[in-house]
């Protein structure tokens, strides 16, 4: 099948899939890349983890942070569904920032991202990253805001109202600002592209943040969205994924045992107003999956 063919082929998966997907795959040693509307710019939920643990390492490679530090951190104490590591917690912690790094990253614990945030502002983030060259991704708030949306203040029954508050404005003006991408975070799947490129090939991110940076991401316990399409005993998937309301969000970069490596981003909306939707886990898998398996036969 031709690349045309196929994208209209996969275009269809995802429409009758309800989702409306932005995604580019990417062979990172020739370049040739394939993907559906890859510049479109998205609010990136828990995606942000990965630009704050390239600044936090960075800074601790700098001498501007001490790894070894522990820091006293308040529980999260979040009872909804959703959330993990110490936003659950219910007692005061004293953990060392890469402990911090590890749960930010692998277990997508918001909590200590936050606190990591703290040391690292939303702002400085962006200036990193601008620093190495990257542009399109934009880090304007922490994470505690995202815990803040409709779904958490109403009865789990009644999930399906927050999201189709999320479904029914766009992402300009949203009436939810962690979905407005002038007010949230936000970037698009070519930026996020860009990064992992920066993370797994020579760039102007010193060698020694970025292998720690992929180290993290190779250990991410979140592992029921691509991972299924792009884990075996031949290969390896470091990703780090992205959830809120009706967006389904991965990143990652799967590496064969014959020494090819490909980029994956994949961000999603669902047009559908549920709060668990496996199949569009499991079609976001698919899609990514068949463009990766594309690239490889050119």
């Amino acid at each position: 099948m031709n690349t045309e063919a196929l994208l209209r082929d996969l275009r269809r998966q995802l429409d009758d899939g309800g989702l409306r997907a932005c995604l580019l795959v990417r062979d990172l040693h020739t370049g040739q890349e394939v993907g559906i509307e890859p510049d479109a710019e998205l609010p990136t939920a828990s995606l942000v983890k990965v630009p704050l643990a390239l600044a936090t390492i960075e800074r601790i490679r700098r001498g501007e942070l001490d790894g070894a530090t522990a820091l006293d951190v308040q529980p999260g104490r979040i009872t909804t569904p959703g959330p993990t590591g110490l936003s659950r917690f219910r007692h005061p912690a004293r953990i060392a920032i890469d402990d911090l790094l590890y749960l930010s990253t692998c277990v997508s614990d918001s909590t200590a991202g936050d606190v990591l945030f703290g040391l690292t502002p939303p702002a400085r983030v962006t200036a990193l990253l601008h620093e190495f060259g990257l542009r399109g991704i934009t880090v304007r708030h922490t994470l505690q805001e995202l815990a803040d949306t409709p779904e958490e203040r109403l009865d789990p029954a009644q999930a399906h109202l927050a999201h189709a508050l999320a479904i029914g404005a766009g992402a300009h003006g949203h009436r939810v600002p962690q979905l407005d991408i002038t007010r949230a975070n936000s970037g698009s799947a070519h930026a996020y592209v860009e990064l992992l490129q920066a993370l797994w090939t020579p760039s102007s991110i010193p060698p020694e943040t970025a292998e720690r940076v992929r180290g993290l991401m190779a250990h991410n316990v979140m592992r029921h969205r691509l991972t299924p399409d792009f884990s075996s005993d031949a290969t390896t998937w470091s990703a780090k994924t992205g959830t809120l309301l009706n967006l389904r969000h991965e990143i990652g970069v799967v590496e064969h045992s014959d020494g090819r490596a490909f980029a994956v981003a994949v961000l999603t909306e669902s047009l559908v107003p549920a709060s668990k939707q496996p199949g569009a886990d499991a079609l976001m898998g698919q899609v990514a999956r068949a463009l990766r398996d594309h690239l490889r036969q050119l």
